[in-house]
């Protein structure tokens, strides 16, 4: 067996056994580590074998409950698994992989010291390898959209988002210009899937119950507009709970603009592909995810959607001691009817995959037979807000509240360690008691303004770490910075036409 060697950073000398690569610390780095590590439980004690997992973040994020973290329901903390308490038989390395090398076994990691040391990135060699970097937002180039609007796909964006929905109440609260207090009460949502339609409806709730406490905004003066490429939102429940979706939304008078592309969102001006024109401070962006974009700079075999080829039993097709599952990966679908068809890239899929992953991993390391993953999609669950959702389970469709308590319940089950189902659970319970909170804790994006401005007689927002006030202006992402190179092709909701501003939550 051939032996993997250190890399500085780890204890050292190198381990006796095979080294465990995992590429990506999210549905499938985390559940794949923690079964790997409860299954080779003599083999780490022995030494016989070293899990390493390289994440970009200390943290698993449980990205179904981003839209009650959003509206307050869930403590931020309690919605992200720190991954060192849970995979603590496991080394965690914090750092974002650039390259793989499969040919020479090598992943070429970015960390947090390599970046104060400025001597580049670091090798480490493996002698299995799991890539499971998930996905990014795939934007386009929309103008002003790199400039004024947020994403939804991490606890950042999510509280960012909270905090700025209430700052442009308080904006429009106290301004003496119609125009930057209609501006202000415009939200424009973009991406009818799952994050944007849960995002939106949990918000909305949110500043609705907010408006209450301001003597001069009516929960009517709120503008929430959301914005659908396709014909129909939420496709995985059915188009009859979609339109049941659709209709409980208008009736709280949210504008649901369907078969609608955002074509524009400079100068705070949204403007759509049917001409309309809309003054806002906010627009969400949640339509569309593609491959991260450390998949494009490996010697692994990718499809046309820049995803990994994978067969069944979860290896990369074609390639020995190689293993990819949930948004990286392209599965084959071995219960669907028709020939062909892969497995959706959502969380239902990531989280059993990952059984399977662990399972075949540690057979491979024994010299076992593997087995092929097979799940049928059983259906959805999805929030439209405190009390009401939609759900399609096993034939059978529900809406209200018994689909929301049926949304609660799932999530709260699939949400990793007990720790986590406790808190959030009694945090569930006391929103329940006592009244939403709803404070705007915006000044934490901003932690040295104050000081700056005793200091050195800076405006708060102008240090070297902030960024302006004007609204949310989230950093580049990986992949999407204005005039990269196009990258692979978004994924698109499943069941939807595949339009690239058609909403979709990955894992």
């Amino acid at each position: 067996m051939v032996k993997a060697a250190n890399f500085r950073g780890t204890t050292p000398g190198p381990p006796q056994g095979a080294r465990i690569l995992v590429v990506g610390g999210g549905y499938v780095g985390m559940y794949t580590a923690l079964r790997l590590q409860r299954k080779l439980k003599q083999e780490l004690a022995r030494g016989e074998a070293e899990i390493m997992v390289v994440a970009p973040e200390p943290y698993m994020t449980y990205q179904p409950f981003l839209p009650e973290a959003a509206a307050g329901s869930i403590s931020p903390r309690h919605v992200v698994v720190p991954l060192r308490r849970v995979l603590s038989q496991c080394k965690i390395v914090i750092g974002e992989a650039k390259a793989v090398d499969h040919g020479k076994r090598t992943a070429t990691v970015a960390t947090l010291a390599t970046l104060e040391e400025g001597t580049g990135p670091v090798e480490i060699t493996y002698d299995e390898l799991v890539i499971a970097p998930g996905s990014v937002s795939r934007t386009l180039p929309i103008p002003g959209l790199a400039d004024y609007a947020i994403g939804f796909k991490t606890v950042e964006e999510a509280i960012g988002l909270r905090n700025h929905v209430i700052e442009q109440m308080d904006i429009a609260s106290s301004t003496r210009d119609p125009a930057i207090r209609d501006a202000a009460l415009t939200f424009v949502v973009v991406g009818g899937g799952y994050a944007g339609v849960e995002a939106l409806a949990e918000l909305e709730d949110m500043a609705r119950y907010t408006a209450r406490y301001y003597h001069n905004i009516k929960p009517e003066d709120l503008k929430w507009i959301l914005v659908e490429a396709s014909n129909r939102i939420l496709p995985e429940v059915g188009e009859e709970m979609g339109k049941y979706a659709i209709r409980e939304l208008r009736s709280r008078n949210i504008d649901v603009r369907l078969e609608t592309r955002l074509d524009s969102c400079e100068d705070r001006v949204a403007v759509l592909s049917d001409g309309t024109r809309f003054p806002t401070r906010t627009v969400v962006w949640t339509a569309g995810v593609k491959p991260a974009p450390v998949l494009a700079a490996t010697d692994l075999p990718l499809n046309e959607r820049g995803r990994l080829v994978c067969t069944a039993k979860l290896t990369v097709a074609g390639v020995d001691h190689a293993w990819a599952a949930g948004d990286a990966a392209a599965v084959p679908d071995v219960t669907a009817e028709e020939p062909g068809k892969e497995c959706a890239p959502n969380a239902q899929h990531a989280v059993r995959q990952t059984k399977v992953l662990a399972e075949n991993i540690t057979a491979s390391l024994r010299g076992e037979p593997l087995k092929e993953y097979a799940h049928k999609y059983v259906g959805s669950v999805a929030s439209l807000g405190l009390h009401k959702g939609v759900a399609h389970i096993y034939g059978r469709k529900l809406k209200g509240y018994p689909a929301w308590l049926m949304h609660r319940v799932y999530h709260l089950s699939r949400v990793p360690t007990f720790n986590r189902k406790a808190r959030v659970l009694a945090e569930w319970t006391l929103s329940g008691l006592f009244k939403r909170e709803i404070v705007s804790l915006g000044s934490l994006e901003h932690p040295r303004a104050e000081f700056e401005l005793a200091a050195g007689g800076r405006r708060p927002g102008h240090g070297p770490d902030s960024a302006p006030h004007h609204g949310p202006k989230p950093g580049p992402k990986p992949g999407s910075q204005p005039g990269s190179p196009p990258g692979p092709k978004a994924e698109p909701e499943p069941g939807s036409d595949g339009d690239p501003q058609s909403g979709s939550r990955g894992n």
